[in-house]
């Protein structure tokens, strides 16, 4: 931790140890920026048409930006935005209008091309009308956080909803809010990562969750407004920006004044078997418009500890937590908006297990100190004994508010059992404020003992995440995948979901939208 601008570590760790993983992890992410710079995507180029107004579907429940992306299939190298801008010129027609002729049927790749300097100066007036909303989100979103009683409120109280049907899960939601919850994040329907495609509407049936739709974003956000200004907070929205329509999502988002966002493509890939290539492309514009929405993101590190041993394999949490926040600066972000993700998962049979735990946290905390770090509960070693497990998260939210931990998706007595029932959430939301309260300044008064058990176990970690960034800096990322480095699962680089979609930009393509995020972004 920084004091005066003097680094000053609990846990006894090297500021220069700290940089050389830094350092390696950039090296290790400039090549995949490099191949990201020079490829387009269906999704990144259907987020595109979606940010300048396209929308609806057509009976079959085919997007609109999915017919466009299926006409013009042959030229998505020179961008979608192109082809149809053009078509709003030559029909004289607004958006909607020109999207109800594109459901009825209309192929606007078979439009001659008006001179390109009237396409540029449509395109910039439609980016400024999304600008203006987007922009209108972030205002508003600021200004009721700041007026609201809660805004200093650390770590965020993070509860999940999934019945699959968006209206009972807004009951739900506003019940988590009045009983405490300060973020509700809607769980995505089973499946709904592979889909190549968003479902347009609002939907009523989901296995396992809701389908991410921009309908059902702007119902829980309705309703999440209206619990909020009864009881005097802003609640925060969440949903999943990841899988085959990332950008997609994110751009919904944006304009739906959603909060957070998980968004991740080492989760994709290792645990949807996405194609690596596809969904970096895809990772770096959606995390584009998520900087530019000031919409927070939620990395999937602690997934690693679900297939690896959380004791043996820390140090992929902490290398990949590096690598995501490498990542997240090239797509503009601030390092307040990246939510890295690790998690309370040591097998409870471990000696001094909650020491390695509050070691692991309080090193994230350290080299990660702006970051609004999401901790992640106990699921791995929960068995259905609900007393054991009240006590498991009881320990897990003692290290949340120990180390600082910005946002706490809490754990549930039933896990592993059944979607949790409203109590369920009661009860978690009772634990987590009962410890939060009674070590409210606990990371104040305390101190580690110099060469301790918590000392020596980060340094350690620190010492194995150099080691292990050097590996995969001498294979590349995409080998390192492949070669099974992270969370002891292999993909084959050319293998997965969604590699037809990747399309390599032509000499002359344009994308208004990417200009615009680039230039806000400061991104070169």
């Amino acid at each position: 931790m920084r004091t005066n601008g003097v680094f000053k570590s609990k846990l006894g760790l090297s500021e220069n140890k700290i940089a050389e993983a830094r350092k390696l992890a950039s090296k290790i992410v400039k090549p995949v920026e490099e191949y990201i710079r020079k490829n387009t995507t269906d999704s990144t180029e259907r987020a595109t048409l979606r940010m300048l107004g396209a929308d609806g579907a057509n009976r079959d429940g085919v997007p609109v930006p999915n017919i466009i992306s299926n006409q013009l299939s042959e030229n998505l190298g020179r961008g979608a935005a192109r082809y149809y801008i053009n078509a709003l010129l030559k029909k004289g027609l607004s958006v909607e209008e020109l999207n109800t002729e594109i459901i009825n049927g209309l192929d606007i790749s078979k439009i001659d091309l008006v001179d390109f300097e009237y396409i540029q100066e449509k395109g910039n007036e439609l980016v400024n009308k999304f600008d203006r909303k987007v922009s209108g989100n972030v205002k508003y979103r600021t200004e009721k956080i700041n007026s609201c009683k809660n805004k200093e409120n650390s770590p965020l109280l993070y509860l999940i909803v999934a019945t699959g049907n968006i209206y009972e899960d807004v009951k739900q939601a506003q019940a988590a809010a009045n009983q405490g919850a300060d973020v509700i994040a809607v769980i995505r329907t089973t499946g709904q990562s592979l889909l190549d495609y968003v479902p347009y509407g609002a939907t009523t049936e989901g296995f396992g969750g809701t389908y991410a739709t921009q309908e059902n974003f702007k119902i829980m956000r309705k309703a999440l407004d209206e619990t909020g200004e009864q009881i005097g907070k802003y609640i925060r929205l969440v949903n999943y920006c990841s899988g085959l329509c990332m950008p997609e999502i994110a751009a919904m988002g944006a304009v739906e004044r959603l909060d957070m966002m998980l968004n991740d493509s080492m989760y994709g890939i290792l645990f949807r078997d996405i194609n690596m290539y596809r969904t970096f492309v895809d990772q770096h514009f959606s995390r584009m418009i998520n900087s530019f929405a000031d919409i927070v993101i939620n990395t999937g590190e602690d997934n690693y500890l679900t297939t690896s041993d959380a004791y043996e394999k820390a140090f992929t949490v902490t290398a990949s937590q590096l690598i995501n926040e490498q990542f997240a600066y090239g797509s503009g972000m601030k390092p307040s908006q990246m939510g890295l993700g690790h998690a309370f998962e040591m097998n409870p049979e471990i000696k001094n297990g909650f020491l390695y735990e509050l070691s692991q946290a309080e090193m994230a905390r350290e080299i990660f100190p702006e970051a609004p770090l999401k901790y992640m509960p106990p699921t791995k070693y929960m068995t259905g004994d609900i007393f054991k497990g009240y006590a498991m998260n009881t320990m897990f939210n003692f290290v949340s508010r120990a180390t600082k931990q910005g946002i706490l998706l809490l754990g549930m007595l039933t896990e592993a059992i059944h979607t949790p029932f409203i109590q369920d959430r009661f009860l978690a939301v009772a634990n987590a404020q009962y410890v939060l309260n009674n070590i409210a300044d606990f990371s104040e008064d305390i101190v580690y003992k110099k060469d301790g058990i918590i000392q020596k176990r980060a340094q350690q970690v620190l010492q194995e995440t150099i080691d292990f960034l050097n590996q995969v800096n001498d294979s590349g990322l995409f080998d390192a995948v492949e070669q099974k480095m992270f969370a002891d699962i292999s993909r084959p680089k050319n293998g997965g979901k969604g590699l037809e979609g990747v399309e390599e930009k032509e000499v002359d393509y344009w994308n208004p939208m990417e200009q615009f995020l680039k230039k806000k972004l400061n991104i070169k």
